[in-house]
């Protein structure tokens, strides 16, 4: 059952009309803060982040009493991260025989996702454990956001906040959606992963990827020349060969009504930089053979103006979560890539607390998914489960993010993104690691590093 959150705080309405709305199942969007009573409850009865700290009623989901602690030892080279729930056992395996007794926790995509693949497909279910954490920094800087950030121009911009969720207490869906895109990542990395697109029979190739981002520190500041850059990224094709040296170099804005993502394209058959103004909204992602669009990447990213966003309210939900075993080093992209899905052997769900957000497209406008059904981790805001429906609006696609915690960071991002498309039986799986070289955090890079004077230089080495 969905059901709003009830630490939540409801925007100032009309009684009559705060009836009317809630019989409907929406939260109205709102563009104000929240106040400085409910600001206080930050680190308290809520996490510093705004989730529930205490457990379930029932026992299932724990209580957050910090997440992982930051730990220098967390990544071994041969292993990756180390799994800190190793020992745990599965409690059960949902199958496609016993999911109706699992109907009210899990989405109609993962009981379409059982149906589809009854022979091959499940989730099995393990102790949950509320293993988000942030530094510290980031608490703080959260806690004052809280007071000052305020969505802007109708939604489509934020302004008033710094460095990571600018709503630790939404009000909105667009809010929750907000605060997935500012979730904190890092201040610069650069990562290796590789992605695969299974033919329905099961072959395919990889393709592999290096990327790097600069997160920028002023992003919401109006007073700098640089206020409406989130973050500067470059992306570059490394395997196969056909498809090396293709580079893609993105300003990603916050407003990007008012000034649209920034993009250029390297293409090593052509050996020039041009701008191209498509990376954004449906247009295919890199190298997906069309099994995902460029706002699937990061499950979403980019501009929310062509959809009306619904605050459905929270709900439990088996997840993917914690998900070490994937992600680990031992596991090759053989062991990980097969007919129709990933092998769930290597996946791990837990029931936790989660948003669920409805992104329903505008009328006039033009997307190939007409709604969209989003669940955030309420612990970290990273989005685990999209449904996807198509402009018949018949369930489409699922979008699940295989997560971990990398707590030498500390922070919570995936190790894996899977779009299965549930008509034709095929699926993109990126953003795999298990083969590839750690993670760099830290990295020195700066903005003149992102612009297409130097990623012609780069290129034309």
């Amino acid at each position: 059952m969905k059901t709003l959150n009830k630490n939540k705080t409801l925007p100032r309405v009309a009684p009559l009309a705060l009836l009317v709305l809630l019989a409907q199942g929406a939260v109205p969007e709102v563009q104000a803060q929240v106040s400085g009573d409910q600001a206080t409850r930050l680190g308290q009865d809520l996490t510093p982040l705004g989730a529930e700290r205490a457990g379930n009623a029932a026992g299932t989901i724990p209580a957050w009493d910090g997440g992982l602690p930051q730990s220098n030892t967390a990544y071994d080279p041969a292993q990756g991260y180390k799994d800190p729930f190793a020992a745990d056992k599965p409690l059960f395996t949902i199958t496609a025989a016993n999911a109706e007794q699992y109907r009210a926790n899990l989405s109609p995509g993962q009981l379409a996702m059982l149906k589809r693949f009854p022979s091959s497909w499940k989730l099995p279910v393990y102790p949950s454990h509320r293993s988000a954490s942030y530094p510290q920094r980031v608490y703080d800087a959260i806690k004052a956001n809280a007071r000052t950030a305020t969505l802007i121009e109708g939604g489509n911009g934020i302004a008033g906040f710094k460095l990571a969720t600018p709503f630790p207490i939404p009000q909105s869906g667009l809010e929750v959606m907000w605060n997935h895109l500012v979730r904190y990542r890092g201040d610069s990395v650069k990562r290796h992963y590789a992605q695969a697109v299974p033919q329905a029979g099961g072959d395919y190739f990889i393709t592999k990827i290096e990327d790097l981002f600069l997160f920028n520190p002023d992003a919401g500041d109006a007073s700098q020349e640089n206020g409406n850059v989130l973050f500067y990224f470059r992306q570059s094709v490394l395997a196969p060969a056909r498809l090396a040296g293709t580079e893609l170099l993105v300003h990603e804005t916050v407003n990007q009504v008012k000034e649209p993502r920034l993009a250029w394209l390297y293409a090593s058959g052509q050996r020039r930089v041009r701008r191209t103004p498509n990376v954004a909204y449906d247009s295919p992602g890199t190298a997906s053979d069309g099994m995902r669009t460029t706002d699937n990447f990061d499950m979403f990213s980019g501009a929310p103006d062509k959809y009306d966003w619904q605050l459905v309210g929270k709900q439990e939900l088996y997840v993917p979560y914690n998900s070490y075993k994937f992600a680990d080093k031992t596991q090759k992209y053989a062991d990980i890539v097969k007919a129709g899905h990933v092998n769930p052997d290597l996946l791990r769900y837990e029931l936790h607390r989660v948003w669920h957000v409805r992104a329903n497209l505008k009328a006039g406008m033009r997307h190939q998914y007409k709604q969209r059904d989003f669940y955030f981790d309420e612990d970290s805001y990273q989005i685990l489960v999209v449904d996807h429906y198509d402009n018949r609006d018949k369930l489409w696609r699922v979008g699940e993010s295989y997560t971990i915690n990398l707590y030498d960071q500390p922070l919570v991002w995936t190790r894996g993104d899977a779009v299965y498309d549930l008509i034709g039986g095929r699926y993109v799986i990126g953003l795999m690691s298990n083969e590839e070289k750690a993670d760099e955090f830290g990295v020195p890079l700066k903005p003149t590093d992102f612009t297409p004077a130097q990623l012609r230089r780069d290129s034309l080495r």
